[in-house]
């Protein structure tokens, strides 16, 4: 069941409560470079991202927002550090929300700054905990980074927020380590409604990271906790929001674009069944329509065991099958099979 969270707008989108978990990511460009980061902003849209992150450097990065802002289709979140500044150029310019520390944000007076101009912007907030940048106080406290130091910095720093009568927050505690993370969230989790960002952070190399964000972040989507998610891979942000929709249909909470499934390879298969499902992964990511489809490596069994499949290929020595819901609709060439499942694929999509 899940979790019971209070709402939020980011722009357009509507975060928390019984909405649909939403996908984002960070733009890895200059936010300067206004050209190439909209178009990176683009390719992350069709990919299905619903809410996009940009460093916010200088001012010349807090202005460039509403330049990027006209030319993108997607809430824009300026992600802000120690310089207040920086927090109300980027309201002024227009960004949907801010990422930042109210604790490092500088003296009160300073803060109340940059919460009077999202009030009066309606523009929310999210408080971002790092394990790795707790504050010293903090961690001698607690006697080094732990879940408990983690919820009690975030705590600490929402309170900053309530006392300013501003509740528009959603928080996120970030650690590369799995199990911190997830001990930290279920404890926050307990102590506040306000709708949580999930993520591990410095999470490692795209497979790696892709590993212990699934486990992560599906742990805690599992137990009903999460309202927005990031998966932080050293990659493209284009891998990030297919992962990040990988691991909510992997949960039934998400369904857009194809699903793939295949047979480990074995002794009975008879065609690279390796680089054919490879290939047909690389080829089908960027359709978006719900579906189910099958790579598998042998004739014998292959259509039955991937009965579940909308459509799907089984390979033979020197021919394959094209089978449609377990059924067998005609036999082809080897060298045809890829191309004749993507022709299914475009004309299932065209339905």
């Amino acid at each position: 069941m899940r979790r019971k969270s209070r709402v939020i707008k980011v722009g357009t989108v509507p975060v928390g409560g019984e909405y649909p978990v939403v996908v984002q990511s960070m733009t890895s460009t200059d936010t300067r470079d206004i050209e190439r980061t909209v178009k990176q902003i683009k390719q992350m849209e069709a990919a299905g991202c619903e809410l996009v992150r940009v460093a916010v450097v200088d001012e010349e990065a807090a202005q460039a927002i509403s330049r990027i802002k006209q030319k993108i289709n997607i809430p824009l979140i300026a992600d802000i550090h120690f310089d207040h500044r920086l927090a109300l150029k980027s309201i002024e310019a227009g960004a949907d929300g801010l990422r930042i520390n109210p604790g490092n944000i500088g003296e009160e007076k300073k803060l109340c700054e940059v919460v009077k101009a999202c009030q009066e912007k309606k523009t929310p907030i999210r408080i971002g905990v790092n394990a790795g940048s707790l504050d010293k106080r903090i961690l001698d406290r607690f006697g080094g980074i732990s879940a408990q130091a983690m919820v009690a910095s975030a705590l600490e720093n929402v309170k900053l927020l309530e006392d300013m009568d501003f509740h528009e927050i959603k928080l996120s505690l970030k650690a590369s380590s799995v199990m911190l993370t997830v001990e930290a969230y279920r404890l926050l989790a307990a102590k506040v409604d306000y709708p949580l960002h999930l993520g591990i952070t410095e999470a490692g190399t795209k497979d790696r990271a892709l590993i212990k964000s699934a486990l992560g972040i599906g742990m805690l989507l599992y137990e009903g906790i999460g309202d927005t998610i990031r998966v932080s891979l050293t990659a493209d942000p284009v891998d990030e929001v297919w992962a990040a929709y990988e691991i909510l249909r992997s949960l039934g909470l998400r369904q857009r674009g194809i699903e793939l499934i295949s047979c480990p390879s074995c002794g009975r298969c008879e065609i690279d069944l390796i680089e054919t499902a490879e290939e047909v992964d690389r080829k089908i990511r960027h359709y978006q329509q719900a579906l189910k489809v099958a790579v598998m490596g042998c004739v014998v069994n292959g259509p039955g065991e991937a009965r579940e499949a909308d459509l799907g290929i089984a390979g033979g020595r020197g021919f394959g099958l094209l089978f449609k819901n377990g059924e067998i609709i005609k036999k082809v060439p080897e060298s045809e099979l890829v191309a004749v499942l993507l022709r299914e694929i475009e004309d299932s999509s065209k339905k």
